[in-house]
């Protein structure tokens, strides 16, 4: 006799220990007292008046002449998509590379985001790219930001880029010439250069935004965003030590991943530390260690690409007979996605209905993240405080954050959290802040709030592009991205865009970015050994991977309406046109590499034409 779906269930994730109704309910209630009318627009563009908060601190400024050659490529971006897209022109014998970076050195994401304790949540074998091409091997399972920035630097040297690398530069225009089918670059340097081709790689979260919190330009203490970290005031580095606030009281505003990785040096050190919570973030174990000393010694050639397919598997639902990197992520997977629903069904003897199947999900989430709010309950000491900081909504609401730190330190006595129920500050006040109606004196308010979603792709970039017959980048996709397969767009000819323009979202952002880097340097190469100079692709092509990207994109809009407000549901908004998962392919990573693959083995460049 076969088991009940019921039976099944329990035996699946355990007997039921809460009424899946009043948890529910409870999700619900939470999401709707954050919820906002303004959504997006309760940030603060840092421009004008807060343009400082994007200045460069850890670089003078470098004097040079203005450039006005020709080269090959022109690659906009020095982070890991940048890296990547040079590094596989490279291999593929393009040599005529310039990268233009608006940072004072290689790195992107990790020239910036140099706080205490900023590490990578992500298995460091898979994250950092091109350990086999520069045979290397982290020194930890998570790597810190200092050593992540130095392989991004060795990437560019292994590569040749810094040659022609224009470093502390920002693009501001670009225009297409059908007349000598090229494109010319314009940077705020006084630079006019032309170029054969242009990649993008502007990065998805690269412009720190503030909250629009009434008189927060008038607070005359210090203030710094995190991805501009001012270590000249705090004193210390990556590793803590920050001596500079012995005798500061501190705020910080924002619970996300990267306040979870400095509040427990900020607490080490601040005279006294105020932690500003609108929402808490679901925190579960890290368990870094060292990279074992045997390590290297049972890798084959072709290690990384295997690690990393083997991860994507396991964090996009599939099942592998090995977990390889076996960690908070894919543990997380293994419970909340089909690998459980296989195991259901097997015990079951038959496929789940679909409703078993988004049943078995719910419960399993609703069990994962009650052992998370149980780790805040078994960890922090004060009842209320640890009851403030459980989170109450659906596993994959936020970006989940692995740490063993973050909530130890709130069993400091110089650390307070300020649970704001979801409505944020009230007030900046000269000295402090005023939140649920009582005044905070602080000497310093830090702002880990960070970066724009869900605005135009020509806004987070910083410039606009101007393709054929005078038509703007930003006019063209003001109501949405038209790509095909994320990378091209029809009447921008031999123009590219890396990262998160209609292509799969991946939880190793770095894996997605080699697949899409690695797909461009094929279709460049075909334009090279057709002796042809330009290559761009059908309004049709276009258009039919626009219905394909609407047709998968509503999967997973209802799952997102629920959620409380942040930046994977533009703050609420689930409707937005520009939102962080609007340009994601909707049938996932796994499908999108294999669409990729199959594209380039067929031989046809399918929706390309090349002149």
């Amino acid at each position: 006799m076969t088991a009940s779906f019921e039976v099944v269930l329990e035996d699946t994730i355990g007997k039921l220990d809460f009424d899946p109704a009043e948890l529910k309910a409870k999700y619900l209630a939470e999401r709707d007292k954050r919820l906002r009318s303004d959504g997006n627009e309760q940030y603060v563009e840092v421009k004008g008046d807060f343009s400082n908060y994007v200045d460069d601190p850890y670089c003078e400024p470098q004097e040079r002449e203005p450039v006005t050659d020709h080269v090959d490529v022109v690659v906009i971006g020095g982070g890991f998509g940048g890296l990547l897209m040079s590094g596989r022109l490279r291999e593929a014998g393009f040599d005529d590379i310039r990268v233009i970076e608006k940072g004072g050195n290689f790195g992107g994401t990790w020239y910036w985001n140099r706080y205490p304790g900023a590490m990578c949540d992500v298995e460091s074998y898979c994250y950092l790219p091109m350990l086999e091409e520069l045979d290397y091997l982290p020194k930890h399972k998570y790597s810190f930001a200092p050593e992540i920035m130095e392989h991004t630097q060795n990437i560019a040297r292994f590569y040749g880029l810094y040659e022609k690398a224009l470093l502390q530069t920002s693009v501001t225009r670009m225009e297409w010439s059908d007349e000598t089918s090229t494109w010319t670059v314009e940077t705020d340097r006084g630079d006019k250069m032309t170029a054969r081709v242009v990649a993008m790689a502007n990065g998805p979260l690269n412009r720190p935004k503030l909250p629009g919190i009434p008189g927060i330009d008038t607070y005359t203490g210090k203030t710094f965003h995190t991805s501009r970290w001012d270590y000249d005031y705090t004193g210390g580095d990556n590793a803590g030590d920050l001596t500079g606030l012995a005798d500061k009281r501190v705020a910080i505003i924002g619970t996300g991943a990267t306040a979870v990785q400095c509040v427990p040096h900020l607490g080490a050190s601040a005279k006294e530390l105020f932690v500003i919570q609108r929402t808490p973030s679901s925190v579960d174990e890290r368990n870094n260690r060292e990279t074992p000393e045997d390590f290297a010694d049972s890798l084959e050639p072709g290690w990384q690409q295997r690690r990393m397919d083997n991860f994507n598997a396991l964090v996009s639902g599939g099942d592998q007979d090995e977990d390889l990197v076996s960690d908070g992520w894919t543990d997380i997977f293994r419970k909340l996605t089909g690998i459980a629903a296989k195991s259901a069904s097997r015990k079951l003897g038959r496929r789940l209905t679909g409703a078993e199947r988004a049943e078995l999900m719910e419960m399993a989430d609703y069990r994962k993240m009650s052992d998370v709010r149980n780790r805040a309950e078994d960890t922090v000491e004060d009842t209320a405080t640890a009851d403030k900081l459980k989170p109450w909504y659906r596993q994959f609401c936020k970006r989940p954050c692995f740490h063993d730190e973050y909530l130890p330190t709130f069993n400091r006595p110089n650390v307070h959290l300020v649970d704001t129920e979801g409505k944020g500050v009230d007030e900046i006040t000269e000295t402090g802040l005023v939140v649920n109606g009582e005044h905070i004196e602080v000497d310093c308010i830090i702002f880990a709030t960070g970066f724009e979603v869900g605005t135009s792709y020509h806004r987070r970039a910083g410039y606009d592009i101007v393709g054929r017959d005078g038509e703007l980048l930003s006019e063209k996709w003001a109501n949405g991205l038209r790509t095909l397969h994320g990378l091209q767009t029809a009447n921008f000819p031999n123009a590219f865009f890396l990262g998160f323009t209609q292509t799969a979202i991946t939880v190793n952002v770095p894996h997605s970015l080699n697949e899409q880097a690695k797909h461009v340097a094929h279709i460049l190469t075909e334009v090279r050994n057709r002796g042809g100079s330009k290559v761009e692709i059908t309004p049709v092509a276009e258009q039919g991977w626009v219905d394909e990207m609407f047709a998968k994109a509503r999967m997973g809009e209802r799952f997102r309406a629920e959620c409380t407000p942040g930046y994977y549901n533009n703050e609420g908004q689930t409707g937005n046109a520009n939102g962080f998962f609007t340009g994601s392919y909707g049938g996932g990573p796994i499908k999108f590499f294999e669409l990729l693959d199959a594209w380039r083995a067929a031989g046809e460049f399918e929706g390309c034409e090349f002149s």
